[in-house]
């Protein structure tokens, strides 16, 4: 589809979002589902004392996920050195806190326990530690491969400052995908993703390809930040050209007042149009929707 279809979306969805009674449109509906097999993944998470992005990041999806047994994985600590200005996770220096020796253990019986087929791992940015926290990656892969054999393993990476050993010593851990989010349009980095470098992040998910072609590569944006359709398309092009495997586009929500607005909502209509456009790209998956997150229902990325 081209542009100018992209910017018609855009007026009508600009004249059907203007309802300043409510705070999200009617489409923004995430449901708390308070099931059994809510209690009982909280109950695991909470008896291995483990931390998930889907409570640090206050993830829309979170009863969702947990009711399906679910979760993903927050290793390193649950503070970032990072200052993006979109993410509700604690910022400050951890002041080169060591990272827990018995937290892959402890993340590999938690997954057991959950009867895990695809387990997604991501981690707050440790700038302060030597390999930014690429051989914790590793364990918790080789942990969980330990109790788990048959389980898919999918790692949600930093960009580990753009150096090639870190992400070489992800890479050849036993890991299914590699997922690294470049979440926004090069024009806004500065301002969203603070600390961050779009090229850094292309260069990191061409060097993943590179290393284990047989790996499929993933990675995601928000929308709704103040990007236009042709920097979005844009960076789909970009994408491409490096081989990236399964996208992920959803919408922003600002998690609270402390982080940047919402600049537009993107209504279903215009993410089924960004489906079916990365689709005829190339991509060989794309999740696209106003809830769609990274590692929501990942497992069925992988298919």
């Amino acid at each position: 589809m081209n542009v100018s279809t992209h910017q018609e979306l855009d007026s009508k969805a600009e004249s059907e979002v203007k309802a300043p009674e409510r705070r999200h449109p009617e489409w923004i509906k995430a449901r708390m589902t308070w099931t059994d097999a809510f209690s009982d993944t909280n109950a695991v998470l909470r008896r291995h004392g483990l931390v998930t992005v889907c409570e640090e990041a206050q993830c829309p999806n979170i009863g969702d996920c947990y009711s399906h047994s679910t979760a993903t994985f927050m290793i390193l600590g649950d503070t970032c050195t990072r200052r993006c200005t979109f993410c509700a996770v604690t910022q400050a220096n951890p002041k080169a806190k060591p990272p827990d020796a018995t937290e892959p253990y402890r993340l590999a019986q938690a997954a057991m326990e959950l009867g895990l087929d695809h387990i997604v791992i991501t981690s707050v940015a440790r700038d302060d530690l030597p390999d930014q926290g690429a051989e914790h990656f590793a364990s918790c892969a080789r942990e969980i491969k330990k109790l788990a054999p048959d389980a898919q393993i999918e790692v949600l990476i930093p960009d580990f400052r753009g150096h090639a050993a870190p992400l070489r010593t992800v890479m050849e851990s036993p890991i299914a995908v590699l997922n690294h989010n470049i979440e926004t349009v090069p024009r806004l980095y500065s301002r969203v993703r603070r600390g961050a470098r779009y090229w850094r992040s292309l260069n990191l998910l061409a060097r993943a390809k590179e290393m284990r072609p047989d790996i499929p590569v993933k990675t995601g944006l928000m929308l709704g930040l103040g990007e236009t359709p042709d920097e979005v398309l844009d960076v789909l092009f970009d994408l491409r050209e490096l081989g990236v495997d399964i996208l992920t586009l959803g919408q922003y929500l600002r998690p609270s007042d402390s982080q940047l607005q919402v600049e537009k909502y993107v209504t279903p209509a215009e993410f089924a149009t960004w489906r079916a456009d990365a689709l005829a790209m190339g991509f060989r998956h794309v999740e696209s929707g106003p809830l769609v997150r990274s590692s929501y229902h990942a497992w069925e990325h992988v298919k």
